[in-house]
């Protein structure tokens, strides 16, 4: 596993936050409501990142809204976007793509021979920052139908196709659809660790992946420490382990900011995939 050297970062004094704006205009949709995100005192309170919430109001009306209830947050048009990627200021579809547009270049791979599949989709902010980086294929797959919605009315076009699907139980017409896609790289970013996708899941996404594709994924750095209770970074650390993974590269970086203002550290990570991951014990 990856080291990564611990840093200390001065706290930011807590205060409630409160916006209003309009959806962005880059969202694709033709009903943009009005959003005004507030994290209160009692949210920001020091929790796991699967329990911080917020309170939104939509048109007038208020919501309490879980961060992790992903399914409610894709049916507001645009809240994904503002409340992680302006609010809380996260960055890892860039992050991650970045660092494997920068490990095709090393290897004078060319982003457009790539096919790729990207799990835990949502509302396709990954794909799209894999189409700018030149992937000629890219299709999505997710748990939740609302996800495939999102992505659809804010994205569309993004996916060559996108499959809403169990990966640890897909149906046969699923998994004939998905392999016919001959893929060679595997990404998925801001969705591993805390049992959104486990590592069934994953190792079933791995191998549909040819052998020497590409796998580009994150994962918060304490769980690289003992703390995963997914059994996620035993995964990849058997993987690492016994050759059936190859990292070309790996970042520590500033995922977002936490409800309460402290930074949330991810490990970002780029291999190859060199032979079959073994199942977790």
């Amino acid at each position: 596993m990856p080291s990564t050297a611990r840093r200390r970062h001065q706290a930011r004094p807590h205060k409630e936050i409160v916006t209003t704006q309009e959806t962005p205009p880059a969202i694709a949709t033709d009903h943009r409501p009005e959003l005004e995100i507030h994290i209160p005192a009692a949210a920001a309170e020091a929790r796991d990142q699967d329990e911080e919430w917020c309170e939104v109001r939509v048109d007038g009306e208020t919501r309490r809204i879980r961060f992790h209830d992903y399914a409610e947050v894709y049916s507001v048009p645009g809240l994904y976007e503002r409340l992680f990627y302006e609010e809380l200021e996260c960055n890892s579809p860039e992050t991650v793509c970045s660092l494997l547009g920068d490990a095709l270049r090393d290897d004078e791979h060319a982003p457009g021979d790539l096919s790729v599949l990207d799990v835990g989709a949502g509302n396709g902010m990954v794909g799209e920052e894999l189409v700018r980086l030149g992937a000629e294929n890219v299709v999505g797959v997710d748990i939740i139908e609302e996800a495939a919605a999102a992505a659809e009315r804010d994205r569309p076009g993004v996916y060559d196709d996108y499959h809403v699907v169990d990966l640890t139980d897909p149906s046969a017409a699923d998994q004939h659809a998905l392999a016919q896609h001959d893929f060679n790289c595997l990404t998925t970013v801001a969705a591993l660790g805390f049992g959104d996708i486990p590592p069934e899941a994953f190792s079933a996404a791995y191998d549909l992946v040819e052998t020497d594709g590409w796998v580009a994924f994150n994962i918060k750095e304490e769980f690289f420490e003992g703390a995963d209770r997914s059994g996620f970074a035993e995964l990849i650390q058997g993987g690492l382990d016994d050759g059936a993974l190859e990292l070309r590269s790996d970042r520590r970086y500033r995922h977002r900011l936490a409800a309460d203002g402290e930074p949330i550290h991810y490990v970002a990570m780029v291999a190859r995939k060199r032979g079959d991951l073994q199942p977790v014990t």
